[in-house]
């Protein structure tokens, strides 16, 4: 079955161009643009990945590594469409368009973050594994209803594939020819489980068959290969054929999330020979060199204007009021029963004890 979904790719690991079709498409001034993109997630990340280690904000998800399916794929989007995100794909909803402070703000606990600037169709992160997957497919398939040409990408890992709303939200997808693109970001652990571990079937990609969903497997670390892809599956929602599942098969060079240690499960020597070899900044590098067109300052440049638009946006999050702790309890269900009210007030009187 791999043979049958070979991995796609456009350019390659030594910023070689390798499809004559893409050839003029691939121009200095494309290049710039995603790498300026791919820089500043990535600052944001490392930031993000020290703020937690210093207590500043909880628990977080990174993802460096990962940098060119996120920005491939969120720069193919049209202004219109609709982007479901899961705790991951902060750098795609930064790249849509998402407010650093906010996409902070979540990670800090408070409910705001999940707010996209006005307009923008980004919907809160999936925190349950898959759950995002169904949304996706019922927002396209109003946007069909409706009459627009909008469409919809979800993002998913390959752990997400085990789940049942994966299965469900391909079947109805497919039934109803919902304008959705699936977009699963193969960094070949589901946490701690290797792929080979949760499914025996040796590609992500061949999971539409059963739907009769048309697939393709890409290099998830060559944003060309995935821009093209994405927008190819997108044009085609659009034009009512339906679903498409993309594998962008890529490595996270981290943890699964800043509570957990990689080194438990997988050889992290493999993580540091990767960044020398398939980085996605690195390939976007060495074809403007190859090109001579490389320059250091720009590069200088682009980094610390990314890292001075990180900083405000922390200083942004950390002047925001304090959380209301009633927060919690307030809105899970919308009007709280016997049992949360008690849970509340049992909370706040402990914190208002820890506080005198």
């Amino acid at each position: 079955m791999e043979n049958r979904f070979p991995i796609l790719q456009l350019m390659n690991q030594q910023g070689i161009v390798v499809s004559p079709k893409h050839e003029q498409m691939i121009t200095a001034e494309l290049v710039n643009t995603f790498l300026s993109h791919l820089i500043r997630i990535r600052i944001f990340d490392r930031k993000a990945v020290s703020l937690q280690r210093q207590g500043r904000i909880g628990t977080y998800a990174p993802f460096e590594g990962q940098e060119a399916a996120q920005v491939g794929s969120a720069l193919a989007l049209k202004e219109n469409d609709w982007l479901f995100p899961t705790y991951r794909e902060h750098g795609a909803a930064m790249t849509f368009g998402h407010s650093l402070r906010n996409i902070l703000l979540f990670w800090n606990g408070r409910n705001e973050g999940c707010i996209p600037p006005n307009g923008k169709k980004i919907f809160p992160p999936g925190i349950p594994i898959a759950t995002q997957i169904p949304h996706a497919v019922g927002a396209a398939y109003a946007e069909k209803l409706k009459g627009t040409k909008n469409a919809a990408i979800v993002y998913f890992g390959d752990g997400a594939t085990s789940e049942g709303d994966f299965h469900e939200g391909l079947n109805l997808a497919s039934v109803l020819k919902s304008p959705v693109v699936f977009f699963n970001q193969n960094n070949q652990y589901a946490i701690s489980v290797p792929l080979h571990k949760q499914m025996n079937t040796k590609t992500i990609a061949q999971k539409a068959i059963a739907y009769d969903i048309p697939s393709v497997r890409i290099d998830g670390n060559d944003v060309f290969s995935v821009y093209y892809e994405t927008m190819n599956a997108l044009e085609r929602a659009r034009s009512g054929q339906g679903p498409t599942l993309i594998e962008a098969v890529t490595w996270r060079y981290g943890a699964h999330t800043t509570a957990d240690n990689p080194s438990k499960y997988r050889d992290q020597s493999k993580s540091n020979d990767l960044r020398h070899e398939i980085d996605p900044i690195l390939r976007l590098e060495r074809w403007l060199k190859n090109k001579g067109l490389y320059e250091e300052k720009w590069f200088k440049e682009m980094e610390e204007n990314a890292a001075n638009e990180v900083e405000s946006a922390v200083q942004e999050m950390e002047d925001f009021p304090p959380a209301n702790p009633a927060d919690i309890f307030d809105y899970v269900f919308a009007k709280p029963t016997w049992t949360i009210e008690e849970q509340k007030q049992q909370y706040l009187q402990l914190i208002g004890d820890e506080i005198q």
